[in-house]
């Protein structure tokens, strides 16, 4: 009877990618190296876009082109990212009449927006057993 606690023990460290995974998330598209990146990935409906409810969230330097940034220990589930470039270096995307963006901004699934964007149309999988890679082609 000792050995079934020692073997699920056993179990549960050879097989750590059954319970999280890791994110890939490449921004695409960056027109300039100017100030920082940031991007955030969200797990409902109710905490997208805002900030201080997201899952996890990294802040990079910009560099023109492609950043791609590493998320580990992601559980297997439903997510969706949003990111901008933050130009100005001030810590929050700039918008025009408090709506429209004045910065590069990108979310996954790449979804035409008009108006605020949804989870539902950013939403992806991120599946047991294997990486996850997404691309967020940036818009200015």
């Amino acid at each position: 009877m000792k050995a079934l606690p020692i073997l699920g023990v056993a179990l549960a460290l050879l097989l750590p990618s059954a319970y999280a995974e890791e994110l890939q998330v490449t921004l695409d598209g960056l027109q300039h190296d100017k100030g920082q990146v940031a991007v955030a990935v969200y797990s409902s409906a109710k905490s997208f876009r805002k900030e201080d409810q997201a899952f996890a969230a990294q802040k990079a330097k910009a560099e023109q082109g492609a950043v791609t940034l590493v998320f580990e220990n992601v559980p297997p589930g439903r997510y969706a990212v949003l990111a901008y470039h933050d130009e100005n270096d001030n810590g929050e995307m700039d918008r025009r009449f408090g709506m429209i963006p004045t910065e590069g901004y990108g979310l996954s699934n790449n979804p035409k927006v008009m108006g605020p964007p949804s989870f539902e149309d950013s939403a992806f999988e991120v599946p047991a057993g294997e990486p996850t890679r997404v691309t967020l082609e940036m818009r200015y």
